[in-house]
């Protein structure tokens, strides 16, 4: 896999764009997700386990994750987990691979829905243009898949920032209210945010790719800090403008669309729904590109490259991705992605945060090379 290497800018800033990327569309995209894991605490409760507990997992967890990779040269889950696991890293490619069902039919289902409620069009032409744009950005490769996901991030920070500055504008008393006078906080909200932060920890798997020409443990583990924080500052944003409308927002089946009925802004609803769109083709290109990644080095050989596994797994995903979504197998298996959740922080988090840990260290790589 060739990719031109990143300047130090870049080594240190991509990674956290590309994490975002991927995690924004199953991890708050429409705010229910934020609603079903942050309100139960309360408004300033949920902001504070958001900003704290979630940022401190996913910048720790990415840290450590990154220096593994860079260590022990491991730049697809595969070879990470075969390092770190041993015999048992297929353990993680069975909670993957239901993972990915589970991300996919929800992007199928989510694409639809979002090009036939936004545009009134049948929503066979939003899972078209989605699985169009996901083959194109398998098929383009690395290099391009990292650069629609940075450009894209910088168009999804300017979107959010407008909706919450409008929010604010408007809702700005309603927010501070909810914020600094009634400083509602429940307890467990740190149990919340500790939840919150596993539902999306396996997405840091999928973008190792972004990490494959650090130079040094000190860019490694700044990359991973700035990925949390870069990852969490548009869910932040977006939560803040929930709290607008909180506790009706709470109780919505789409909180951002109640949010923006109050706003009566339909050209921002347009542009926002347009943004969102584009991040389910970036989530299910970086889940996708991790089993292309996994195909290529297990079966790649510079004497016998194997053409045809990127579009051939791009297709086989969305079409299963589609079957299922299509057979309303969605609710099933998101019942059970709690279960997925804890088993990803039991053969995930848990291993990389001690065992990695004792790995890189006892490699005796040194701390600034």
């Amino acid at each position: 896999m060739s990719v031109k290497k990143h300047n130090k800018f870049q080594r240190l800033v991509v990674p956290g764009l590309v994490f975002q990327s991927i995690v924004i569309a199953g991890g708050y995209g429409t705010g229910a997700e934020l609603a079903e894991f942050f309100f139960p605490y309360g408004s300033l409760g949920g902001l504070i386990a958001m900003s704290t507990v979630t940022l401190l997992f996913w910048a720790v967890v990415s840290a450590v994750t990154f220096e593994f990779a860079r260590v022990f040269k491991t730049y697809d889950y595969r070879s990470m987990f075969k390092k770190l696991l041993g015999p048992a890293w297929v353990v993680f490619e069975v909670l993957y691979l239901f993972l990915l069902m589970l991300v996919l039919s929800v992007v199928v289902a989510s694409s639809g829905a979002n090009m036939q409620e936004v545009f009134g069009l049948h929503k066979w032409v939003g899972v078209i243009i989605m699985a169009a744009g996901i083959i194109f950005l398998i098929f383009k490769g690395t290099s391009t898949l990292e650069k629609v996901m940075s450009v894209w991030s910088y168009i999804l920070y300017a979107v959010y920032f407008a909706f919450m500055v409008l929010c604010f504008v408007k809702f700005g008393n309603v927010i501070n209210e909810q914020l600094t006078v009634v400083k509602e906080i429940k307890p467990g909200w740190m149990f919340g945010g500790a939840r919150y932060a596993f539902y999306n920890l396996a997405a840091i798997p999928l973008f190792l790719f972004t990490v494959a020409d650090s130079e040094t443990r000190g860019e490694s583990i700044i990359a991973g800090l700035l990925a949390g924080v870069i990852a969490i500052i548009p869910a932040v944003m977006l939560f803040i403008t929930l709290v607008s409308q909180y506790p009706e927002s709470a109780r919505a089946q789409v909180p951002v669309n109640f949010v923006f009925e109050k706003l009566n802004m339909r050209g921002l609803q347009i542009v926002f729904q347009i943004v969102l769109f584009g991040t389910l083709i970036e989530t299910g290109s970086g889940f996708i590109k991790a089993v292309s990644d996994r195909l290529e080095g297990q079966f790649n050989t510079k004497e016998k490259p194997r053409v045809w596994i990127r579009p051939v797994t791009a297709v086989g995903c969305i079409a299963l991705g589609t079957v299922v979504s299509t057979f309303g197998l969605t609710g099933l298996i998101a019942r059970g992605y709690g279960t997925i959740t804890w088993g990803f922080f039991i053969v995930y988090v848990i291993p990389m945060l001690t065992w990695g840990v004792y790995k890189i260290i006892k490699q005796g790589q040194p701390v600034i090379n």
